[in-house]
């Protein structure tokens, strides 16, 4: 909303010297968001006033284009010439070429002076053309950035204005005004007019409002019976609420549209936004952003029958203002005489009774329609205007019959119209809204001890209407404010008018003995670990095909896999809810590689979907109030199972190749390191055995345990096939693991224990065991009979080959030893080696290698 300063002087006590940048700060501190200032003055420099054409020469050139050289007196004949400016002659008489032949001598123009600079940084300078040293311009109204015309000169007289010359144009066209733009809130509506904000300021100032409207509503006659039939009929209203509450209809007789509109009123209308028409519509549109009443006026001629105010019927058309037919829907509120629709109610009128230059009598509709009944028209037909734009935050109903006589007034002043005594006010009982709200409400909500006078002056200031019974406030709530529908609605204004800038900052003290729950804690530790390793976290949508579910989400392809569908998928393709991060994974690979990147380590934690026997429920329970238990239950037993993973996926190499740097190439341990780090975080020992999966390598495909024993996850490197197929880089190798399922077997949270001071002893086997043996179940066995002393054992060598048998291999590894108290001697170190070498033999026929 832009707020011309001229226009709200009128209505509200602004300091002489105001600017706009002083009322947007003034207005912020009723709670009104500042957008921009508006000078038209600010492209205007230098000497432009009026000036009276003396002589007119046409004269034609070579070119074909007849041009006419004029002489131009810009200061009062015996006056002192005052302008300065290069190419401004002494005897104040100009001469200057002019292309445009809508002028004669006597008229008077506007006229930019040497020295001048209009919009667009055009200046103005005395040049030789068509023969002749043209010093100046005679201006065009859009040359002076008030219009868009550009067939001929600005011909003072036709605006109905007859100056002195030399006079400064810029106040006498309005261009020195200025205007200031405030956002306006949905639930400001009333904001949306000159009246709105004049009360808003008087709030900021603390300073009595008269509201304009009221003066006119006393003016305005009421109804009688004699004025146009109209009838309020709707059989389909939006959510019990009819379209139209109230309709006032007024009629002006014997108007002269082709009059001009006053320059006042059509600087003030483009200062706010809208651009100057004709005499009636422009007084529709002044009446409106005045107060806030939306107007629409009817050629009367045009009109058959009475006006009925009714939804649409099924293929109904209407031809609208802008040209266009529309075909009107069964929900669209329409304004029909006995051919038709004539208007989309709220939205914008008809083309069959437009007002033209040859309309002498209008019918004034000044209603009041139902917000959402007009929002949803307005969106139907991608049909935004001024009237809805206000409609939608909602008009006070009590306004129409002032806006009305306002637009009689101006028409009979402005147009020569004669008011016919007619005025027709229909219009459903309009009972005050009314809110009970205590009077030591307002503090307990807002958190700002005020004071039962504070309260009470508040409320009435926005005009609210009190009645007090002991400590309980009956508040009735002015019609402009329809935002205004429970207390806490009420506190808030307590809270504005009193000053936002009172209201203490207290920052919210936690509760005392809360945290981080176990698997948030874990969360995070797992998260850091693997940032820490290189590894870079990544975020991908939830949304895959059922196919990618088929292949990551288990790992038996012969299990028949069950997917969440979703019922309004963003893309038809992945309509399904993931079973794996896999697939994300995936896709965030290949867009990265798709773009040069070739050395990537991807990691990513989120929630996927396991739908169980039974999905959703058979109905869902109404709003409003809480389910009984056992719906309750039945609720919960639909929804998914939602574990949280962890994944990750590798491709390229480690490391950028620099002097001294060997790159290496990610391989199934790295994916495997991946998966051993968030064990290691969660606090989790990890088992790992040769695994099978669908769409993991057959031989490098790692199976991974929980101290348990249960399946956690898999690792290593992603079959050839599934490379091919999703058209991946070669040895992609990848993880995933439940994070759920590995805090679920944490159990006690891990001790650290003490360091020991002591050296270790380390001591070398090498065991000839069966081809098929896991290596991770012979470093079980080796641990377990090694004792407390051991302090790690690692494989080294996997050999097979010339002195092994056929179906056998040897093993190598290395236990390292140390005691907490003392140093170990070889004897002690070698005595548990022989012990772990027993129970290898006993339990896998594990034979040493000589």
């Amino acid at each position: 909303m832009r707020i011309p300063l001229s226009w709200l002087r009128e209505y509200a006590p602004l300091p002489a010297n105001a600017s706009a940048e002083y009322l947007m700060e003034t207005l912020v501190r009723v709670g009104l968001e500042e957008e921009a200032v508006h000078r038209p003055s600010d492209g205007i420099t230098g000497p432009v006033v009026v000036g009276q054409v003396l002589t007119v020469e046409p004269e034609t050139h070579s070119n074909g284009k007849t041009v006419n050289w004029c002489t131009v007196r810009v200061v009062p004949e015996g006056r002192e010439q005052t302008l300065t400016g290069k190419g401004i002659e002494p005897s104040g008489v100009q001469g200057i070429i002019c292309g445009a032949h809508n002028f004669g001598p006597g008229d008077k123009v506007v006229v930019s002076l040497p020295g001048a600079v209009l919009p667009g940084g055009f200046a103005i300078s005395a040049r030789k053309t068509y023969g002749h040293v043209s010093a100046g311009m005679i201006a065009s109204v859009r040359e002076l950035g008030i219009g868009e015309d550009h067939d001929g000169i600005l011909v003072l007289s036709s605006l109905g204005l007859d100056p002195e010359v030399g006079t400064d144009a810029l106040p006498l066209l309005g261009l020195d005004d200025e205007a200031a733009e405030i956002n306006v809130t949905p639930d400001r509506g009333y904001a949306f007019s000159m009246r709105g904000v004049a009360r808003e300021y008087c709030h900021a100032v603390d300073a009595e409002f008269t509201d304009p409207a009221a003066a006119l509503a006393e003016r305005a006659p009421v109804h009688n019976g004699e004025g146009y039939v109209v009838s309020i009929r709707d059989e389909r209203p939006i959510h019990d609420r009819r379209g139209a509450s109230r309709f006032v209809a007024r009629s002006v007789l014997h108007i002269d549209p082709s009059r001009p509109t006053p320059v006042w009123m059509a600087s003030r209308l483009r200062l706010a936004g809208i651009r100057p028409i004709s005499l009636p519509v422009d007084i529709s549109n002044y009446v409106m952003l005045e107060l806030g009443q939306p107007l629409h006026f009817y050629d009367a001629e045009k009109i058959r029958g009475p006006l009925d105010v009714r939804r649409a019927e099924a293929g109904e058309t209407l031809v609208t203002l802008d040209g266009k037919t529309r075909e009107l829907d069964p929900e669209d509120l329409v304004i029909a005489d006995t051919d038709g629709p004539i208007g989309l109610a709220g939205v914008m009128g008809g083309a069959s009774t437009e007002v033209g230059r040859e309309t002498r009598h209008l019918v004034i509709e000044a209603a009041r329609f139902e917000e959402v009944s007009i929002a949803r028209t307005r969106r139907r037909h991608r049909l935004p205007s001024e009237a809805s734009k206000r409609f939608e935050r909602g008009v006070d109903p009590q306004v129409a019959p002032a806006a009305a006589q306002r637009a009689v007034e101006l028409l009979v002043e402005l147009a020569g119209g004669t008011p016919d005594e007619g005025v027709t006010d229909v219009h459903d009982h309009l009972f005050p809204h009314e809110i009970a709200m205590s009077v030591r409400y307002p503090s307990a909500r807002i958190g700002l001890e005020f004071s039962e006078a504070q309260v009470e002056r508040a409320l009435t200031e926005i005009g609210c209407t009190l009645a007090r019974s002991g400590g309980i406030l009956q508040v009735t709530v002015p019609s402009w404010r329809p935002d205004l529908q429970e207390k806490e609605d009420l506190s808030e204004e307590v809270a504005r008018l009193v000053g936002y800038e009172n209201i203490p900052s207290r920052l919210p003290v936690p509760p005392a003995g809360r945290g981080l729950t176990v698997e948030q804690a874990a969360r995070r530790r797992v998260l850091d670990a693997l940032a820490a390793a290189g590894l870079t976290e990544v975020l991908s949508y939830p949304f895959v095909t059922q196919e990618e579910n088929r292949l990551f989400g288990t790992a038996d392809a012969e299990q028949p896999v069950r997917s969440l569908k979703l019922a309004n998928p963003i893309s038809e393709a992945n309509g399904y809810l993931q079973r794996s991060l896999l697939p994300g994974l995936v896709q965030v690979l290949k867009r990265n590689h798709s773009r040069g990147f070739r050395d990537l380590a991807l990691f990513e934690t989120g929630n996927v979907f396991l739908p169980g026997e039974q999905s959703g429920t058979s109905s869902i329970p109404p709003v409003g109030a809480k389910p009984a238990q056992g719906i309750l239950d039945e609720l919960n037993a639909g929804l998914p199972e939602q574990p949280r993973y962890v994944a990750a996926i590798l491709t390229g190499h480690d490391a950028q190749p620099a002097p001294g740097v060997t790159p290496r190439a990610y391989d199934w341990q790295d994916a495997l390191d991946a998966a051993r780090i968030v064990a290691e975080a969660t606090g989790v020992g990890l088992t790992v055995r040769q695994g099978r999966h669908q769409a993991f390598h057959p031989g490098r495909t790692a199976e991974l345990f929980d101290d348990a024993g249960h399946t956690v996850g898999f690792a290593g490197e992603l079959h050839p096939r599934v490379l091919k197929d999703l058209d991946l880089p070669e040895r992609t190798v990848a993880m995933e693991v439940s994070f759920s399922g590995l805090v679920a077997g944490a159990g006690r949270p891990v001790v650290a224990r003490p360091i020991s001071g002591y050296p270790a002893t380390t001591q070398d086997v090498a065991l000839v065991v069966a081809e098929d043996l896991p290596a991770a179940e012979l470093l079980g066995t080796l641990r377990e009979g090694a004792g407390e002393l051991l302090e790690d054992v690692r494989v080294f060598d996997d050999y097979r080959g010339t002195g092994i048998e056929e179906g056998r291999k040897s093993v190598a590894c290395a236990l390292r030893f140390r005691a907490p108290d003392r140093t170990l001697t070889n004897d002690e170190a070698s005595g548990y080696r022989e012990a772990a070498i027993d129970l290898a033999r006993a339990r896998h026929d594990a034979v040493l290698r000589g």
